[in-house]
């Protein structure tokens, strides 16, 4: 009865596991690219977080805790290393263009990711976690380790930075869409 049992807690964390994975992975992903800018070692760095996770799962859980903020750390903290480990291999390509498969990004996501870029890496970090992943203070807090305080500072700096960027872009014409009074003219 001993081997059904390990056979089946074994099956119920995989199951866990897979279900985690499915519903985070995404928005990890885009949080990840959000503080970096380069989707490939977003990508690379929340599937290492995920491998780790998995190797830690049974304390990750074990106190019923969410595994999400250990994982989005730890991709955070792999893409960043990546990216400094790497950085003239990204200006490299930069210079040379995106690859031919990738699909366009639209102009405000690419404005939207210049300005983040402009933004020291703390402030992008607060940015991402409570903006585009909607923490409160109080977790951005906790998974950066600094104070309440700390991290408004930086949210209220962040916004005064991306503000003036994004403003600037609107003047320039860059990132905006069509103007509401052209039509879209329909064949058929």
């Amino acid at each position: 009865m001993g081997d059904r049992t390990e056979i089946s807690d074994a099956a119920r964390r995989v199951e866990e596991f897979d279900a985690f994975y499915a519903a985070t992975a995404k928005r990890v992903v885009a949080a990840v690219y959000a503080m970096t800018g380069d989707l490939a070692e977003a990508e690379d760095a929340v599937q290492e977080a995920y491998v780790r996770a998995w190797q830690r799962w049974s304390r990750l859980t074990g106190d019923g805790d969410d595994p999400l903020p250990w994982v989005r750390t730890v991709a955070t903290r792999l893409a960043i290393s990546t990216w400094r480990r790497t950085r003239n291999r990204v200006r490299a390509q930069f210079r040379h263009g995106p690859q031919a498969d990738q699909p366009a990004l639209s102009p405000d996501r690419v404005a939207l990711v210049a300005a983040l870029r402009e933004l020291p890496p703390k402030q992008r970090q607060v940015v991402v976690l409570h903006h585009l992943l909607d923490l409160p203070v109080e977790q951005v807090a906790r998974e950066t380790g600094v104070s309440n305080g700390a991290v408004r500072t930086r949210l209220s700096r962040a916004r005064k930075v991306l503000g003036a960027r994004l403003h600037d872009d609107e003047d320039t014409g860059a990132g905006r869409s069509l103007p509401a009074t052209e039509e879209v003219v329909s064949h058929g």
